[in-house]
């Protein structure tokens, strides 16, 4: 395109040379000019640079996982609003904690403590917490977990326990005598010794059969 411009200007300058009316020789030089203006514009664009190919190859570097140890031994005690469990444990840096409380759960990941990593975790609370008031302190030889109780009152334990006293299902195509052997039943695996026997008494009559109903004795 360099070319091209040149030689229509030198052709034009050529015509303007000869050009005698005032009228051709203004337009002759009009169009020089805009062919200048032109040459200078093409001469000053960039060339593009040729794209260069990228490697979709690449391998991204991924941090190991890291390992801890669980601590499966600590201590703990309670007043009417709060837990505390206490774990015995030195060189631990507050800045290097991990916690993650939920209404129900516990994890506390120490990093880093003389070259290891550590863990405290109750996946299943005995009863639920306040998340947002529970708190972790670090003190010279043991660290302090704070559980917020979300209710007042006493914890039997730490970790959740189903109830072990069952209400047998009665369905109607069961027989009805069988329900209430098996309430019996768990009746004298949770009772005392006083109504142990007088279930055991009960069994008794009912196989003999002295007593129409099983219940009778007990009641």
């Amino acid at each position: 395109m360099a070319d091209d411009f040149s030689l229509d200007l030198e052709e034009l300058r050529q015509l303007q040379s000869i050009a005698k009316r005032p009228r051709v020789v203004s337009l002759i030089s009009s169009e020089i000019r805009n062919l200048e203006k032109q040459a200078n514009a093409a001469a000053s664009v960039a060339p593009i640079p040729t794209p260069v190919p990228v490697s979709t190859n690449l391998k991204v570097a991924t941090e190991p996982a890291l390992k801890y140890t669980t601590l499966g031994s600590f201590s703990w005690d309670q007043d009417t609003d709060k837990v505390k469990i206490y774990v015995f444990l030195e060189g631990v840096d507050q800045e290097k904690i991990e916690t993650e409380f939920n209404p129900m759960s516990v994890d506390v990941k120490l990093h880093d403590v003389k070259g290891k990593n550590y863990r405290c975790a109750i996946p299943k609370l005995n009863k639920e917490i306040v998340p947002e008031k529970c708190k972790v302190l670090v003190k010279p030889t043991r660290v302090v977990i704070t559980l917020v109780k979300a209710s007042k009152g006493n914890w039997l334990d730490l970790h959740f326990k189903e109830d072990k006293i069952k209400t047998p299902s009665l369905d109607k195509e069961r027989d009805p005598m069988a329900g209430i052997m098996d309430l019996m039943k768990n009746m004298y695996e949770e009772g005392d010794d006083e109504m142990k026997k007088t279930i055991a008494k009960a069994w008794t009559d009912a196989r003999s059969g002295k007593a129409a109903d099983p219940m009778k004795s007990y009641r």
